[in-house]
């Protein structure tokens, strides 16, 4: 499974129902609200074995799953 998968597979488990497309808005658009965020900084923390810090809990690092993606795999290459 790719990782763009597994990030949508998460967002869903976060959401159940929401499946967004990779370049599909999340929080402008109300789709995540902050608890959400945090709920799936918690579980990609914890299947990616990743550390998002403070400094990467900003809005352009979430707002696309596509963007989360970009995310993980810079902290991982970290």
């Amino acid at each position: 499974m790719s990782l763009l998968e597994t990030i949508l597979d998460l967002i869903e488990e976060v959401k159940p129902g929401l499946r967004p497309d990779p370049d599909e808005e999340l929080i402008k658009s109300g789709r995540l609200d902050s608890v959400e965020v945090m709920s799936l900084v918690m579980a990609l923390t914890g299947e990616f074995d990743i550390e998002i810090t403070p400094l990467d809990l900003k809005e352009e690092n979430f707002h696309t799953a596509r963007a989360i993606e970009s995310l993980v795999a810079r902290l991982q290459e970290e």
